[in-house]
């Protein structure tokens, strides 16, 4: 079966806002974010890519044009499925307002509760995002062979859940990943497992340094805004 490449969309203006976007409109990439993009390509150049899949908001189709522009061979495919968790009520707010929110401490310890008010609950999220992957993973196959490679470009908390799913990890488990905007994640497809053979990799270490500010323990909903 394939391998899939999980790029998640470079950092956005909501990122740097501390807005929890979800599917608000307008959400665009930051100067940081279409520099992330720009790198994509050079990247990535050594991946034969079959097929290009991104979810259709903004700041996924604005991460993915450069590599279309470098391989004008590939057509991208739309699919709702690897778009943004649904926040409902909660899209477009502060997250430094949301975590006194009661619902935050179900969010961070037991997501598989999780169900934001007006949204979808995040079972649902990470439901619709496995059975995409499934779905392109035989159609990948069907049409370019076993060995192919294709990328998703997606959100952070959609391959979050992807990744805990490959893992066989309980979406209970899942605020222990972390993927940083513009990051990749490779996850290679065979008839009885998935194999995690990266996670989260920007190629750049500065994320690991220590934060002048306290990080907290509670993983950023949506994502967060990666290294400063």
């Amino acid at each position: 079966m394939p391998t899939l490449i999980l790029v998640r969309h470079g950092r956005s203006t909501a990122n740097t806002e501390g807005l929890l976007a979800g599917w608000t409109p307008g959400v665009a990439l930051d100067e940081r974010g279409a520099a992330q993009a720009a790198a994509l390509p050079g990247r990535l150049a050594g991946l034969p890519l079959s097929e290009i899949v991104t979810s259709p908001l903004q700041r996924c189709q604005e991460t993915i044009r450069p590599l279309l522009d470098a391989r004008p061979e590939l057509r991208p495919h739309t699919d709702e499925r690897i778009g943004e968790c649904h926040y409902g009520d909660w899209s477009g707010r502060k997250l430094a307002e949301l975590k006194d929110e009661p619902l935050m401490e179900v969010v961070q310890a037991h997501p598989s509760a999780a169900a934001f008010p007006g949204g979808e609950s995040m079972r649902a999220m990470q439901t619709r995002a496995a059975e995409a992957v499934r779905e392109w993973n035989a159609r990948v196959e069907r049409d370019h062979g076993a060995d192919a490679v294709y990328l998703m470009c997606s959100h952070g908390d959609i391959i979050k859940s992807l990744v805990a799913d490959a893992l066989g990890l309980h979406l209970d488990l899942f605020q222990r990943i972390s993927v940083e905007p513009c990051s990749v994640t490779a996850i290679r497809y065979t008839r009885l497992r998935p194999y995690l053979v990266r996670l989260g990799d920007t190629g750049d270490f500065a994320a690991l340094a220590p934060h002048e500010e306290p990080t907290g323990d509670d993983a950023p909903v949506g994502g967060g805004a990666g290294a400063p």
